[in-house]
């Protein structure tokens, strides 16, 4: 019982300092992080999950062939550049645009540091901006 407990406590002691870490490094954006499955209901996850993650973020799930980044170039129409609501698809990931911060697009993205993130990020090489 003594080692159970033991073992128990040193598991919530690392994984509470990684978690502060994490959290710590991108306080003022939304960061959460993701398991395969999870509550979006898509099995499978590939390791290059951030298609399989923008998936579930629209109206009607267009399948695993979406998975791929670059496949969101031809979702939807043409968004005719950046804008809050767009789908931006770079070579080889994909994220939605949800906001504006001190001259940057803030996007929200499956798979950024392997979580879901909300933060400002560069639009420089993008190669598509789709609506849904």
């Amino acid at each position: 019982m003594r080692t159970l407990l033991a073992a128990t406590l040193v598991l919530c002691v690392f994984g509470s300092s990684a978690e502060a870490r994490s959290h710590n490094h991108h306080r003022h954006y939304h960061h959460r992080s993701h398991r395969a499955g999870g509550h979006y209901g898509y099995a499978g996850r590939p390791s290059a999950w951030c298609g399989w993650y923008m998936r579930s973020q629209v109206g009607s799930d267009p399948g695993p062939s979406y998975n791929l980044a670059r496949s969101w170039a031809h979702y939807g129409s043409n968004a005719g550049g950046p804008a809050v609501g767009a789908i931006v698809v770079w070579p080889h990931h994909v994220g939605k645009i949800v906001g504006q911060e001190n001259g940057q697009w803030v996007v929200e993205s499956g798979n950024d540091g392997h979580a879901v993130r909300t933060r400002p990020r560069s639009l420089a090489g993008a190669i598509a901006f789709r609506r849904a």
